[in-house]
């Protein structure tokens, strides 16, 4: 089956009760039972619903997955993966991360006895070198956020396979549509699926896919026992969402490239970070392991100026002001006091995240009046 059919029928059946198309929202926290353990398949609905069933049955298909896995959000998916760890276990992280990764990284888990080293792992070989007998798991963005930057996972693999170490990859920036990374040896995909996967900004979800059984086992238990699961309707609106990942991604990689090579031929800007530039770092890799170069663009004004990318932002009409990404209407974002804030700012600034930094998601509205909406932000 191929993606695009995929997104709509993959890992999918019609309803058995009265052969509903949609799976129904199964709105129920328990399940009625003949005997004392004697039920359907379900008993309670942290452990199964049978809606939240069908969207992770959806999740696996589409990225080539064996399990899929949901959450209250992508913060609580990235949880359940840390809950593998134990005490004095060691892993090594990409630098340039999303902010509330890097919180729950040293706020949470370093207080737990888990060292993170975070590195820059644009050439992959980077990595080894701090392997040890101690390090257990290899946390990749790609593409980060917000720098845009590329990282080798095939590459990222062979070190992890040469250790026997896990490999998790962060997909949120491209989807299953731009890059499959279970195919390019990770064992763990992560979404925030409150962003592409859902799509219109009107859930907040976490998503989990594995391959191997005994991984899937272990993080299911981990689900089950903590419980931050989503609620059927939840699922229902991502499982929806989902069905149209294919066409809206499509809209997205088109109106990312104009915006981007907009802004790149604008007098103001100093720089533009988006994977489908040639002369962007790893960009031969990105378009070795991505099908296309997605809507996320970061960007500097010349000067990196700390006011004008304030005013730049609070200018935009048809971009809106606000946090998030991947839904269908435009978003802009100053990173170094909203996404990332939670970074020291030393830290922030090794990575590139500037205080004139501004990232874009870059929605499917007609591109002339996103090009209109920078042309007189901007000046």
């Amino acid at each position: 089956m191929k993606f695009n059919t995929k997104t709509i029928h993959g890992g999918q059946e019609h309803d058995k009760a009265y052969g509903a198309v949609m799976p129904p929202i199964y709105q129920t926290s328990t399940y009625a039972q003949s005997t004392p353990g004697g039920h359907k398949g379900y008993e309670y609905s942290r452990t199964h619903n049978p809606t939240r069933d069908a969207l992770e049955n959806a999740l696996a298909s589409i990225e080539n997955g064996n399990h899929g896995l949901a959450f209250g959000s992508g913060l609580a998916a990235i949880d359940a993966i840390m809950k593998l760890l134990k005490p004095g276990d060691e892993v090594i992280s990409t630098n340039d991360l999303y902010g509330g990764t890097y919180r729950l990284f040293t706020k949470i888990f370093e207080g737990f006895g888990i060292k993170f080293h975070f590195i820059g792992m644009e050439n992959a070989s980077n990595i080894e070198q701090y392997v040890n007998k101690n390090t257990k798991l290899i946390w990749v963005e790609t593409p980060t956020n917000p720098m845009m930057n590329i990282i080798d996972i095939k590459a990222a693999s062979a070190v992890a396979k040469k250790h026997n170490l896990l490999l998790a990859v962060d997909n949120t920036f491209a989807t299953p549509y731009l890059q499959q990374p279970i195919d390019l040896g990770a064992d763990i995909v992560m979404h925030s699926a409150t962003k592409y996967l859902g799509g219109h900004s009107d859930v907040v979800m976490g998503a989990l896919i594995v391959k191997d059984k005994d991984l899937a086992d272990k993080l299911y238990f981990v689900q089950n026992a903590s419980g931050a699961i989503c609620g059927p309707q939840d699922s229902f609106l991502v499982l929806r969402g989902i069905k149209t990942l294919h066409i809206r991604m499509q809209r997205h990689c088109e109106n990312g490239k104009a915006v981007a090579e907009y802004l790149a031929s604008h007098p103001k800007i100093e720089k533009v970070y988006w994977p489908g530039f040639e002369n962007h770092p790893n960009h031969a890799i990105a378009k070795s392991q991505m099908n296309d170069f997605g809507g996320m663009i970061s960007f500097t004004t010349k000067g990196n100026n700390y006011e004008e990318a304030i005013k730049i932002v609070e200018k935009l009409k048809v971009f809106t002001l606000a946090e998030s990404l991947g839904g269908v209407e435009s978003l802009a974002g100053h990173p170094a006091s909203m996404t990332h804030a939670s970074i020291p700012k030393e830290e922030r600034e090794k990575t590139g995240v500037v205080d004139s930094l501004i990232r874009l998601s870059v929605g499917i509205e007609d591109i002339e009046d996103l090009i209109e909406d920078l042309k007189q932000a901007i000046g």
